[in-house]
C-alpha cells in the first residue's frame, strides 16, 4: 500500500523514502551533500550532512523511547506532522517512508551525528534490538541509515543503478546547491556519478537537449511565488518530433502529471495560439493548433512546491491539489512577456508547430488510405503467419530478421499462439523522419497492422493490442543488431506504452553449443559456460592442497570453485578499502578468522569490542614490516588497529582494520567465504585431471586452470546467427516458452534512454563517435 509493490518498483521506492528526508533537509536549508550506496549484497546506505534524526527521549512516551526509535517505528511520526513548520515544504507527506522501510528489511542501522556525538540503533525486520545508545564522539552532523531489503518479502532484491540514477538526478536539479552522490560497489570497478546542478530545472532542460539542435539559444525559465504556492517553470524547443515534458511536486517526480501539468499544458497551448493570432501567422491553417502541435521538439519542466499536497497514493505519481488555474494564469502571463520580448524564437516555434500540424493532416490522410488499403486486404499484412488463439494474453508475436530465418521460424513455433512476422531489410530509422514519412514505409505498415494498435497520439490505442509478447527475434551480429536498435527505436518514439506496459521483448538465442562425446547442450552465456565447466569438473578433475595434503574432488571441489571464483570478485573491492595492498588484505582474513576471530554466528560488531584478534594482527602485521598499532575508535566507542601501508610512494599513508571496515559486505562474505576454507586458501596446489597432473603455485590461478583442463575434453561453438539452426534446433532454444530466456525492455532511466536514442539515431554523428570511442574495450565479441 505504501510503496506500491513488492516488486522492482517498490524496492527502489525504499532508497526514494530514505532519501527524500535527506532531500527534506536540503530545502529547509540544513543539508548539501547526501551519498547513496550500493554495496555488494545489495543492501544501502543513504548518508546526509544534515541535521539528524533527533535523539532525544520522548517524555510523553509511556516506553520512554528517544524520537530516533519512534520515528523508525510509528507511523506518521515525523517532523512534517509538527505545528512548528519545521519543513515548510517536504516531498515525505504521509510520514511512514523510513518506518516502513525499517519493517521491510531485513536489518536496518541507523547512525545520528548530532551534538557532537554518534548514535546507534539496529532494527531486524523492524523490531530494535536495543536501545538508542551513545557510543562516542564525533565532528560530523548527519545521519547514517544503511538497510537490506527483506528477500521474503521482495520477489527481487537486485538494484538496477540507472533507476537510482534517474531519480537522483532529478532531485538535484530540482534543488538547487544540493549535491547527491550515487556510488555502485557491485561491479569489478565501482561505478559512481555526482549529480551537482546550481542551474536548477533551467540546466535540467539544457542537459536533456544536450545532443540536439535547439530553437532557442537559453531556455525560458520563470519561477512566481503568489501565496504558500511556488511556480518553477523552465521549457526549450528543439528540432525533433518528440515531446518530453517531467512535471514536480514538491520535487517527487509525478509520472501521471496531475493538476500542475494540465495548467502548463494549457498556458502554453493558448499563448502560442494567441501569439500566432495577434501576429497573423498561421493563415494557411484552418484551425488553431492543438497541444499536440504545439509540444512537438518541447522539453520542459513544470515544478510546483506547496504545503500539504494532495496526491493519489502514497507513492505520489499524480497530483490532485488545486492548482490548475493559478498555474495557467501565471505561465500565460509569463509566456506572453517572453514571446514578445523574443520575437525571433515566437516565430520559429510558431512555425514549427504550424508545421507539425501540416504534418498531422498529412498522417491522417495517410492512414485513412492505409485503413482503406487493409480494408481490402483483409486488414493483416500477408507476410504475417498468424496464430490461432484470439486472446491477446495468450499470443505472442516474433518480429524476425529476414525471410530466411523468418521460415524457419515458422516452421518450429507452436502455431496455436506464435506468430511470425519477417522482416525485410532495415527499417526506417523515425528518429530522423515525421510521422507522415513513418507511415509510407512498407515494412512499419506491416508491422502496424500486424498489431493492430494504430499509430500516432489521437489513433494509438493499447486495448486494439493483437499480442501481449511482441518479440524481438534478430541474429547477434553487427546487422543482427542494428535492426533490434531500429525496432526498438520505433517502438520507443511512436509506441513508447508498449515498453511501458512491458510488452516488447527480445529473443536470447544460446550463445553456445557444448558437445562432449555425442552429448550436446545449448548454454544461453558466458555465465552458463562457467558453470557447465564447473560441472564438469567434478568428473575427472581433483585439487591437492599441498600444505595440508587436503584433496578435493566432486561436489566439494564445486563448491570451493564457486566460493572461490565469489570470493577473488569481491577481495578486489576489499583490497581497496586497504588501500590497495593485497597482501595486507590475506594478513587480515589469516588472523581473523584464525583463534579469537571470527566464527559463524558471531556478530561482527563483537570483533572490536575487545583487543583479543587485533592483537594477534599487530603481532603478524609487525613481523611482517608493517608499522601497526591499536586504537580508539572514538564514534563507536571501539578499538580498532591503525597500520601504515607498505607504499614507497606514499610512505604516510595508514589505513584502519575497525567496525567501518566490518560494516561492508565485502569483509563480510570474503571473511565467511574464508573461514569456510581456511585450510585450502593458502598454495602450491597441484591440480590432476586423468593421468595429468601440473602444479599451480598460486591460488587465483586455479580455477582457470581447472577450466583450461574441462575445455580440452569437449567442443564449444558460439552461434553467430539464427541461420544456423534448423526449426527444431530454433524450437528448443528460443521459441519453446518452457525453455526459452526472454530479455524485456523496460525504460530505467528516461533521460539516459533519451539521450541515448538521440546519440545512436540522430543526425550529429560527433557525439555517436565519441560513444563509440568510449565504449569500444567493452566489446567482448564482434560478428561481422
Amino acid at each position: 500500500m505504501y510503496i506500491g509493490s513488492n516488486g522492482e518498483l517498490g524496492l527502489h521506492h525504499l532508497v526514494y523514502e530514505v532519501v527524500d528526508n535527506s532531500v527534506d533537509e536540503a530545502l529547509a536549508g540544513y543539508c548539501t551533500h547526501v551519498e547513496v550506496f550500493i554495496h555488494p549484497d545489495d543492501s544501502i546506505s543513504v548518508i546526509d550532512n544534515g541535521r539528524g534524526i533527533p535523539v532525544d527521549i520522548k517524555r510523553d512516551d509511556p516506553l520512554q523511547r528517544s524520537a530516533v526509535e519512534i520515528v523508525m517505528t510509528e507511523l506518521h511520526a515525523g517532523a512534517k506532522f509538527g505545528k512548528d513548520n519545521t519543513y515548510k515544504v517536504s516531498g515525505g507527506l504521509h510520514g511512514v517512508g523510513v518506518s516502513c522501510v525499517n519493517f521491510l528489511s531485513e536489518w536496518l542501522r541507523v547512525e545520528v551525528y548530532r551534538h557532537g556525538h554518534v548514535y546507534e540503533q539496529e532494527f531486524e525486520r523492524g523490531i530494535p534490538t536495543g536501545p538508542l545508545r551513545q557510543t562516542g564522539v564525533t565532528t560530523r552532523r548527519g545521519t547514517r541509515v544503511s538497510f537490506k531489503p527483506d528477500p521474503e518479502i521482495f520477489t527481487t532484491t537486485r538494484y538496477d543503478f540507472d533507476t537510482l540514477a534517474q531519480r537522483l538526478r532529478e532531485k538535484a536539479f530540482l534543488t538547487k546547491g544540493l549535491t547527491i552522490t550515487l556510488i555502485d560497489e557491485r561491479g569489478a570497478e565501482e561505478r559512481r556519478h555526482v549529480f551537482y546542478y546550481p542551474g536548477g530545472i533551467a540546466e535540467f532542460v539544457t542537459h536533456l537537449n544536450r545532443n540536439k539542435t535547439v530553437l532557442m539559444p537559453k531556455p525560458f525559465y520563470c519561477e512566481v511565488t503568489q501565496g504558500d504556492l511556488t511556480i518553477e517553470a523552465a521549457l526549450q524547443y528543439n528540432d525533433g518530433y518528440d515531446e518530453k515534458v517531467f512535471s514536480f511536486a514538491n520535487n517527487i517526480n509525478t509520472v501521471d502529471g496531475g493538476t500542475h501539468l494540465s495548467g502548463f499544458r494549457s498556458a502554453l497551448t493558448a499563448s502560442i495560439n494567441a501569439y500566432m493570432a495577434g501576429e497573423g501567422l498561421g493563415k494557411q491553417l484552418k484551425e488553431n493548433l492543438t497541444g499536440d502541435d504545439v509540444r512537438e521538439g518541447l522539453v520542459a519542466i513544470i515544478s510546483v512546491k506547496l504545503p500539504q499536497p494532495q496526491f493519489e497514493g502514497q507513492t505520489k505519481n499524480k497530483l490532485n491539489s488545486d492548482v490548475r488555474g493559478i498555474v495557467d494564469s501565471v505561465l500565460r502571463e509569463q509566456l506572453k512577456t517572453y514571446f514578445n520580448e523574443h520575437p525571433s524564437i515566437a516565430r520559429a516555434i510558431v512555425k514549427k508547430a504550424v508545421d507539425a500540424a501540416q504534418a498531422r493532416e498529412a498522417a491522417r490522410r495517410a492512414r485513412d488510405m492505409s485503413r482503406k488499403s487493409a480494408l481490402n486486404h483483409l486488414s493483416l499484412p500477408g507476410k504475417l503467419a498468424d496464430c490461432a488463439e484470439r486472446d491477446p494474453a495468450r499470443s505472442e508475436l516474433f518480429i524476425v530478421e529476414g525471410d530466411s530465418a523468418g521460415g524457419s521460424a515458422k516452421q518450429g513455433r507452436d502455431r496455436r499462439t506464435q506468430a511470425i512476422l519477417p522482416l525485410k531489410g532495415k527499417i526506417l530509422n523515425v528518429e530522423k523522419a515525421r510521422q507522415d514519412k513513418v507511415l509510407e514505409h512498407k515494412e512499419i505498415e506491416a508491422l502496424v497492422q500486424a498489431l493492430g494498435t494504430g499509430i500516432g497520439k489521437s489513433e494509438f490505442s493499447i486495448e486494439r493490442l493483437r499480442y501481449h509478447k511482441v518479440i524481438l527475434l534478430c541474429d547477434a551480429d553487427v546487422d543482427g543488431a542494428h535492426i533490434r536498435t531500429l525496432l526498438l527505436t520505433f517502438f520507443y518514439r511512436q509506441m513508447p506504452e508498449l515498453i511501458e506496459r512491458g510488452h516488447v521483448f527480445i529473443a536470447q538465442p544460446p550463445l553456445y553449443k557444448v558437445k562432449k562425446g555425442k552429448s550436446e547442450q545449448y548454454l544461453l552465456d558466458d555465465q552458463a559456460l562457467n558453470q557447465y565447466l564447473l560441472k564438469q569438473a567434478t568428473e575427472r578433475v581433483e585439487v591437492t592442497v599441498e600444505p595440508t595434503q587436503q584433496v578435493l574432488k566432486g561436489s566439494k571441489l564445486v563448491r570451493f570453485l564457486e566460493g572461490l571464483l565469489e570470493f577473488q570478485a569481491l577481495a578486489a573491492k576489499l583490497t581497496r578499502r586497504l588501500g590497495g595492498d593485497t597482501r595486507l588484505m590475506e594478513l587480515v582474513l589469516h588472523t581473523l578468522t584464525g583463534e579469537g576471530g571470527y566464527r559463524p554466528g558471531r556478530k561482527w560488531h563483537a570483533l572490536f569490542e575487545t583487543e583479543a584478534w587485533l592483537r594477534h594482527l599487530a603481532e603478524k602485521l609487525t613481523a611482517a614490516g608493517y608499522a601497526a598499532h591499536l586504537d580508539r575508535d572514538e564514534e563507536h566507542n571501539l578499538f580498532r588497529l591503525v597500520t601504515q601501508l607498505q607504499d614507497v610512494n606514499s610512505p604516510e599513508r595508514s589505513v584502519a582494520v575497525d567496525w567501518e571496515l566490518a560494516t561492508h559486505a565485502e569483509f563480510q562474505r570474503c571473511a565467511t567465504i574464508y573461514a569456510e576454507w581456511r585450510d585450502a586458501m593458502t598454495g602450491p596446489y597441484r591440480v590432476s585431471f586423468g593421468t595429468t597432473t601440473t602444479p599451480v603455485a598460486e591460488r587465483a590461478a586455479l580455477s582457470e586452470q581447472v577450466f583450461a583442463f574441462v575445455r580440452g575434453d569437449i567442443s564449444i561453438q558460439r552461434y553467430k546467427g539464427l541461420g544456423e539452426m534448423n526449426p527444431e534446433q530454433l524450437w528448443e532454444t528460443t521459441l519453446n516458452a518452457e525453455k526459452r530466456t526472454l530479455l524485456q525492455v523496460r525504460i530505467n532511466d528516461a533521460v539516459e534512454t533519451e539521450n541515448l536514442f538521440t546519440i545512436l539515431m540522430g543526425d550529429d554523428a560527433k557525439p555517436r563517435r565519441q560513444f563509440i570511442a568510449e565504449h569500444a574495450l567493452d566489446v567482448k565479441n564482434i560478428d561481422v
